[in-house]
């Protein structure tokens, strides 16, 4: 067994990381806004793990609950990373969450597409279930012509999804030159959470709908996750949501 023990500076780095956990802890705790999108966030994944431990023997059931496990971590690691200063990469992961989203929208209203998805080729899966034919089938079904979901990928290509000057921002804390590990942006944290709460909205949504025109054992099983997500958005609504009307 080896006596070697972690880099010390790995284990300062942790330290520091902590440390702003707990200022960035203060923050959201400070701003009933911020609190907001946490506990939507929270309560939509606990509506993702009880719909994990449902039992079925419906292989495209059980894809979309895998699905769900992805949605899951991926809020888990973004909480993380946010909390902790790195903005840039929390973001990034959040953009993983809005592609799978979409996907399980789309397989919430066709389930034919879960077969198709599971059984798919490079070439055919490259046709219907690229990211942007996706949003392009989305848009279709809702009848929708101002491009939101485009505009939302977009955005988080941009800010985390690839080098760019956009990106850049956010390494930089306001009025700060970049700099190497973390810090505590309370712009940053901010635009961060909410855009996760307002993905946790998504989630929690399709991952309902989709269990509960499943069998009625599933219903039953989700209802208690169901009913408190269901309360906590339509206060996160009203808080943001209050005049807004359409997609």
């Amino acid at each position: 067994m080896s006596t070697e023990k972690m880099p010390e500076n790995i284990a300062l780095l942790h330290f520091g990381e902590e440390q702003l956990r707990k200022r960035s802890i203060g923050v959201v705790e400070a701003d009933e806004r911020l609190l907001l999108h946490f506990q939507i966030t929270e309560r939509s994944m606990d509506v993702l793990d009880v719909f994990r431990q449902m039992r079925t023997d419906d292989e495209n059931v059980r894809v979309v609950q895998m699905l769900g496990l992805r949605m899951f971590n991926a809020l888990a690691c973004a909480t993380k990373l946010t909390l902790s200063g790195y903005y840039l990469f929390g973001a990034h992961i959040l953009r993983d969450v809005i592609e799978t989203v979409f996907l399980v929208d789309l397989f919430r209203t066709d389930r034919g597409a879960i077969t198709r998805w599971r059984h798919a080729n490079d070439k055919v899966s490259g046709k219907e279930f690229l990211p942007v034919n996706v949003r392009i089938t989305l848009d279709k079904r809702d009848g929708f012509t101002s491009k939101k979901r485009e505009e939302l990928y977009k955005l988080f290509s941009a800010l985390a999804g690839h080098p760019t000057m956009a990106s850049v921002a956010m390494l930089r804390p306001k009025g700060m030159d970049a700099m190497n590990g973390p810090f505590v942006d309370p712009n940053a944290l901010e635009a961060n959470a909410s855009e996760m709460g307002r993905l946790a909205v998504q989630v929690g949504e399709h991952i309902i709908a989709f269990a509960s025109e499943d069998r009625s054992e599933f219903v039953l099983q989700i209802v208690e996750p169901a009913t408190t997500f269901t309360e906590c958005k339509r206060r996160w609504i009203a808080k943001f949501y209050s005049d807004a009307v359409g997609e």
